[in-house]
């Protein structure tokens, strides 16, 4: 059972609020999972923002629109109400894109089985959304205090975000903290800080000649790639080389050049993954990449940051705010714990910058970007009250950067 939120009032509480809507909850999250939304297919990218952004004015929000490439990010604004309306905005933030190409619904179909939702794209992360936008009809329609919110969605958060930074940094504006919506732990531990995550490409231009009448007269971007990826794991194996646990993951996710056995290859490319532990670790290693020099002398390199997200290590204002998430939910007989997670997301920046953050708001499940996705019902109505309690939470303020 949802706890009831205000014990004194059962009948508007937010507890029972959510009781009452869970065939609706549950049909709107079928809604958003059937509405394929794969990156950079603007179509239907847009095509969900419409829904949510209709949703959002009629829940009296001010929405925009920012229009990119793959389709349009959303800001919205929701004034509070009582005691708390002048108190500064809690930014939620998520995304409408999801990994899974249009038809794998015909293949993953939505489903409710024993308490489990599956479907493409229904923990990573409709579920985020759907709690989202519940949060925000319950506080409308129940009385009592609660504080402004505002609501950013990305539209490529799949792949790095790469345009939505501007936005981001206009949307954290005057915010006394972030929560994000993407998936918790496995155990359901929300996440106080993030590996910093960069796609970093090393381009390679050699010089063509014919591989064995003219050998000499050509440089081979491979050789030169090949000996340029073994000095990239040397500069990621001396910064982990004194830690017990890395500082620095490395994954050389992609190479390509050359087209014929008879040709020296003029070009070569590597799509490199990194992920840092630190902001310290981060500085030194990309320093480090960005300066490297040719091993050929007529070798030619093209270093370049494709998307970065910068680390987000754990810090005193989270560990506050999360502290403050902890009393709530105990208060409604849930235990949160927090810790630091590898993977990246949004919310890097906004803890990075020193605000007050906070991810894996989304319910508990598994299976991200796998067939086997699949969200927990229970736990989405719990993330549904713990928020709703959050937003209504009284005499408290999260601190701000830099205090």
């Amino acid at each position: 059972m949802v706890p009831k939120l205000d014990a004194d009032d059962a009948e508007h509480s937010a507890g029972s609020a959510i009781e009452q809507r869970r065939a609706q909850i549950l049909e709107r999250f079928k809604k958003l999972v059937i509405l394929e939304t794969p990156t950079s297919d603007a179509e239907a990218i847009d095509a969900l923002v419409v829904i949510l952004a209709e949703r959002y004015v009629e829940l009296g929000g001010k929405v925009r629109l920012i229009s990119v490439e793959g389709g349009s990010h959303l800001v919205a604004d929701f004034a509070g109400a009582g005691q708390l309306a002048s108190e500064p905005p809690v930014l939620l933030v998520g995304h409408s894109d999801t990994v899974w190409p249009r038809g794998t619904l015909d293949e993953m179909p939505w489903r409710v089985d024993e308490g489990t939702v599956t479907g493409p794209g229904n923990f990573d992360m409709k579920s985020g959304l759907v709690i989202i936008e519940t949060v925000l009809d319950v506080l409308r329609e129940t009385s009592g205090d609660y504080r402004p919110v505002r609501v950013a969605i990305a539209c490529d958060e799949e792949i790095g975000s790469p345009t939505f930074e501007a936005t981001f940094r206009d949307a954290l504006a005057g915010v006394g903290c972030v929560l994000g919506f993407e998936s918790p732990h496995p155990d359901g531990a929300l996440k106080t800080g993030r590996y910093g995550s960069t796609r970093f490409e090393l381009h390679v231009d050699g010089r063509a000649a014919h591989a064995a009448l003219d050998p000499g007269e050509g440089v081979s971007a491979i050789d030169e790639l090949v000996d340029q990826l073994i000095a990239v794991r040397a500069i990621v194996d001396e910064a982990n080389a004194s830690e017990a646990e890395p500082l620095v993951l490395l994954n050389v996710g992609a190479i390509d050049g050359g087209a014929r056995a008879n040709v020296v290859p003029d070009h070569a490319h590597a799509l490199i993954g990194l992920r840092f532990a630190t902001p310290e670790a981060e500085a030194q290693v990309l320093g480090r990449l960005e300066r490297l020099e040719p091993v050929r002398p007529r070798a030619v390199l093209r270093p370049q940051v494709a998307s970065r997200r910068p680390a987000w290590a754990a810090g005193d204002a989270t560990q506050l705010l999360l502290g403050r998430v902890q009393a709530i939910a105990a208060g409604l007989g849930v235990e949160i714990t927090g810790r630091v997670a590898r993977g990246a997301a949004d919310t890097n920046l906004a803890g990075a910058l020193g605000i007050p953050t906070l991810d894996g708001f989304g319910p508990t499940g598994g299976g991200a970007h796998a067939r086997s996705e699949n969200s927990d019902v229970e736990s989405l109505y719990e993330r549904i009250a713990l928020l709703c309690a959050f937003l209504r939470a009284p005499h408290w303020s999260p601190p701000t950067p830099g205090r």
